[in-house]
């Protein structure tokens, strides 16, 4: 058996993944047409397609995915869980179902805020990372303006905007990375001076954590409710303990500050593997654990 990282990019991350020290694992980084040419039944694959960084859908490659998965590949972050996690609104649907705490998230049409919605707000691309093109819109004005500026973006013309009702910032949030219904990975995200948003892209800095049970297990539910075996999920504490699911992210950077007991990596790659000789549980069953 061999197991690839099927990706377009040769992110750290992905590297990573694809060289770890598993014992007795065949391991090697693939885009998706390559897969499509070198594996063969019995052999798994680890979809690692991320969103376009013109921030107007998800990079191609799961016509490659579906093929391999038919012809015997055993495939994990199949295209349909993937979507999930990347499409903002479809996140929000799934969590929403399962019973899991999130912002409510809605379309933006017209510069109309949704009736179910009040301000502040924060407005993102649909498919978005990096914390690139969101903002904080705290009145109906700021709402208007902004979404004129954004009339101007390819990436909105395409997709349009979410508006998700703010969740008051603390400052720092919870990264947690989720394989094969465990936690792996953990690293807690500071916000710099004067801003509002964690991401390390726009200047957060990181820390070292031990995420507490409640945590590790939102994180699991999140994952399991949308079906993705490998993912970050980013959770925000609201006090007593308490915390929201922020995002899913179904094509994760991280590094070895997430590691927890043991290397990041590995401990991701086996877990994975691992899925496989055990039964999965119900996201209902993850869901009963909070």
């Amino acid at each position: 058996m061999r197991f690839a990282v099927v990706a377009q990019r040769p992110t750290p991350t992905n590297v990573a993944l694809a060289t770890c020290a598993v014992a007795d694992l065949d391991s090697l980084l693939l885009t998706p047409a390559q897969a499509l040419v070198r594996l063969e039944p019995g052999d798994v694959a680890l979809g690692r397609l991320d969103v376009l960084t013109s921030l107007d859908g998800v990079e191609p490659g799961f016509w490659a995915l579906d093929q391999i998965e038919r012809g015997g590949v055993r495939l994990l972050n199949p295209p349909w869980a993937v979507v999930a996690a990347h499409d903002k609104l479809r996140t929000a649907e799934v969590l929403a179902e399962a019973g899991l705490p999130h912002p409510r998230t809605a379309p933006v049409v017209d510069g109309t805020l949704p009736s179910e919605l009040e301000f502040p707000v924060v407005v993102k691309p649909p498919f978005g990372s990096w914390g690139h093109e969101v903002a904080l819109c705290r009145r109906p004005k700021d709402l208007e303006r902004h979404l004129e500026e954004l009339r101007r973006r390819p990436w909105f013309c395409s997709t349009g905007a979410v508006v998700q009702e703010l969740v008051p910032p603390v400052g720092h949030d919870l990264r947690l990375v989720v394989a094969g219904r465990r936690v792996v990975g953990a690293i807690e995200r500071h916000a710099p001076p004067g801003e509002w948003r964690t991401n390390v892209a726009l200047g957060g800095s990181r820390r070292p954590v031990s995420p507490p049970p409640r945590a590790r297990a939102l994180a699991v539910a999140a994952a399991g409710a949308l079906g993705i075996d490998l993912v970050g999920v980013d959770l925000l504490p609201t006090g007593a303990g308490e915390y929201v699911v922020v995002e899913l992210n179904g094509a994760v950077d991280f590094t070895s500050e997430y590691n927890l007991d043991e290397d990041v990596f590995a401990a991701a790659v086996t877990a994975l593997l691992g899925s496989f000789e055990a039964a999965e549980p119900e996201p209902a069953a993850a869901g009963a654990e909070l």
